[in-house]
């Protein structure tokens, strides 16, 4: 099989998912690394091109990863996981929206485009919980007990682009992350960002039917497969307060073996119901420069030949 992972810079140290591409090629299959921030793409010729069985985006929040995928998308091509879905639960005001239309049991959001608009959050939502819509592995959370509090967060906030504002659900400030691998679900407990000083250490914990009933419906609500769900236990019960997409998958057992075979049976699933593209392949020939020769198709890179080791 031949698969594409798009890396951005950030998480060129990380095993996830360099780890998944090196378990990949040691099982025989073919895989390139594409990092957007260093090479271009003809986005273009995709649908002709596509040599790819499936792409595999790891990306931060705004980064140039997510219109590389979402062009292969377009293009007819197989993403893991669905363009779409990582759009939505990459801005954090949408995924908002998302969760409490479909009766996932989730904060009231509020959306302030600057700092200075989160005066005009009512004052019976305090304790509150402001933080980035493009926020990630905690950055920039920040629970503010009453709205003096404010003046003091404009300048750290202001840093951070939009923002979303929601009531603070009281818990043990223990988080509770379930990771999804392609169904394959796993419950973890770490400290909570919002209470530094909880004597905890991350580990594996029980699944709950209701965690593995919440957990599966964000999956289907969002149409992920490889995703992780944190949630805090109130006093309504379990309350979802994020989803990620592509997650580190930490203290999952055999987490790279088991994200590699998920997304090779992924990867099988979608190119067996894939609608042929004879149709529009055909209409491309010699349309460009009288020419019907086509070149490699992305990564083309202006590093040196090698410079990924997989």
């Amino acid at each position: 099989m031949r698969l594409c992972f798009i890396v951005e810079e950030c998480y060129r140290g990380d095993s996830m998912p360099l780890a998944v591409v090196r378990q990949l090629v040691e099982w025989g299959h073919e895989v390139d690394v594409f990092e957007p921030g260093r090479s271009i793409a003809r986005i273009s010729e995709l649908a002709c091109e596509g040599e790819y069985d499936a792409w595999v985006l790891k990306t931060v929040s705004g980064g140039p990863g997510l219109s590389v995928l979402e062009a292969v998308a377009a293009s007819g091509l197989t993403t893991i996981n669905d363009a779409n879905a990582i759009r939505m639960v990459r801005d954090k005001a949408v995924a908002a929206a998302v969760a409490r239309r479909a009766g996932l049991a989730s904060p009231l959001t509020y959306f302030a485009s600057a700092p200075t608009l989160l005066r005009q959050v009512p004052a019976d939502c305090y304790p509150l919980v402001v933080k980035p819509t493009g926020g990630n592995s905690g950055r920039a959370v920040h629970l503010v007990a009453e709205p003096a509090e404010l003046a003091s967060l404009a300048n750290p906030l202001a840093r951070q682009g939009f923002l979303i504002a929601q009531p603070y659900v009281a818990n043990s400030g223990i988080d509770v992350k379930v990771y999804s691998v392609a169904g394959d679900l796993h419950a973890t407990i770490r400290r909570s960002p919002l209470h530094p000083g909880v004597p905890v250490r991350g580990s594996t914990t029980a699944l709950t039917n209701e965690l593995v009933r919440v957990a599966t419906a964000v999956g289907e609500v969002f149409g992920l497969d490889l995703y992780g769900v944190d949630l805090v236990e109130g006093p309504d019960g379990w309350v979802v307060v994020d989803v990620n997409d592509f997650p580190s998958f930490r203290l999952v057992p055999d987490a790279v073996s088991r994200v590699a075979r998920s997304i090779l049976r992924l990867a099988a699933s979608d190119r067996a119901h894939r609608t042929p593209r004879a149709a529009l392949v055909g209409t491309r020939t010699a349309e460009v420069n009288g020419s019907a020769d086509w070149r490699p198709l992305v990564p083309v890179t202006d590093e040196p030949e090698g410079s990924w080791p997989v």
